[in-house]
């Protein structure tokens, strides 16, 4: 303590340096923090829209996500509903969605368009969450009657065809025999994703109105999610003990979006973290090497009074050492400030390359990412102030005493 008692007394003969280092190390942690804050902010939201789009957990027949269909359903699951029993009965198991995906023309009467379409049950919209912008009627209802069915439709494909909640379409597809099918939907809900692709081609229908269209009654594929993301492996590992003949494949296996996000993030901040290093390494070896070369009779004083040459190094490392802790503290502090700001303060980023709807900005603050930061900005300050500090001590005793 008396050593870093006299560490900070001697950062004290040159408050105005010793501010300014001090500034650029809070600097320096606020922009890793906010920048790291922001990163995992944007990871978790990829994560947790990957899997309740598509799931944590998908049940397929083998191979159904590298071969292409002959036709459709070919490569389907059989016996559905008993499957679907028997997988929510696993404890870590929250709910199983099964899915129909289909494609055809969808047409109003006067004007026809191509349309890509989901078959699933109703509770798929509590499953995932707030996942659509419902802006016209609502969604699904919970019967399953199909001589009446219902339909979703993209807003965009609603406005191209001119309808709205309460009219009637008909979508044409090919059922799994090669013939043609029809069937009139009474249109339910109008919504947008985000994507404009998807606004254009996107429907909604119920499973049992797919199937009926395309004349079977398998499905495309089982939709499991789980209570945590933390536990998809542990689940994977379980429910291939369960069904063996399947393929279980997990949410980060279809996240290509996800992975491409999160690479060029990591390369970005990683580079980011590099060229702040540097600016900390240069501003602190520069403010060190002045202290050292100011006080070069001083340290020729210690050395003649029996100071070895580590302790006099010990002396400038707990300088910057104090340099650094105080300048991180400010840093973390200051990012924790613009983190609870961002939370209070409706700031919306613009729409992501691909998408037509912005999102609220927000910035993680981290615990483990700041012990992180100040860990190794504390490494840089010892390393710069021991390669500022080596050369001013190795000078002959002589020399310094008359230094000038």
């Amino acid at each position: 303590m008396h050593r870093l008692k006299v560490a900070a007394l001697n950062l004290l003969r040159n408050r105005r340096r010793s501010f300014l280092a001090v500034a650029i190390i809070s600097i320096v942690v606020t922009a890793l923090m906010t920048s790291g804050g922001f990163g995992l902010f944007t990871y978790q939201s990829l994560k947790e829209s990957a899997a309740r789009s598509g799931g944590h957990l998908v049940l397929t027949q083998p191979g159904y996500f590298s071969s292409d269909e002959d036709f459709p359903l070919q490569l389907g699951l059989d016996n559905a509903n008993k499957l679907r029993r028997d997988l929510l009965v696993e404890e870590n198991v929250k709910a199983v969605q099964p899915r129909v995906y289909l494609q055809g023309l969808i047409s109003n009467g006067d004007k026809s368009s191509i349309f890509l379409g989901q078959g699933i049950l109703p509770s798929e919209f509590r499953v995932k969450g707030p996942f659509l912008n419902v802006t016209e009627g609502s969604i699904l209802s919970n019967r399953e009657d199909i001589s009446d069915p219902e339909i979703m439709l993209g807003k965009d494909l609603a406005r191209n065809l001119n309808v709205r909640p309460g009219d009637y379409i008909t979508l044409m597809s090919s059922t799994v025999h090669g013939a043609l099918n029809a069937m009139d939907f009474k249109v339910r809900g109008v919504f947008g994703t985000g994507v404009p692709d998807m606004d254009k081609r996107q429907v909604y229908i119920s499973v049992q109105a797919a199937q009926f269209l395309l004349d079977s009654d398998r499905v495309s594929t089982m939709a499991i999610y789980g209570y945590s993301l933390d536990k998809t492996s542990s689940l994977q590992e379980r429910l291939r003990e369960l069904v063996p003949e399947l393929e279980i494949t997990t949410w980060e296996d279809r996240a290509f979006f996800y992975q491409g996000v999160k690479s060029l993030y990591d390369r970005i901040f990683g580079l980011m973290g590099i060229i702040m290093a540097l600016v900390i390494f240069v501003s602190l070896f520069n403010t060190l090497a002045m202290s050292v070369t100011e006080r070069t009779r001083e340290i020729g004083t210690l050395s003649a009074l029996g100071a070895s040459k580590v302790e006099l190094i010990t002396g400038f490392i707990l300088e910057a050492l104090v340099l650094a802790v105080v300048g991180s503290l400010a840093g973390v502090i200051l990012a924790g400030l613009i983190s609870a700001g961002l939370m209070m303060f409706d700031i919306t980023m613009p729409p992501p390359p691909g998408k037509t709807t912005g999102y609220p900005l927000t910035v993680y603050f981290s615990i483990n990412l700041a012990w992180m930061i100040s860990v190794a900005i504390a490494a840089i300050c010892v390393f710069s102030s021991f390669l500022a500090a080596r050369k001013g001590v190795n000078k002959p005793i002589t020399e310094a005493l008359v230094h000038v």
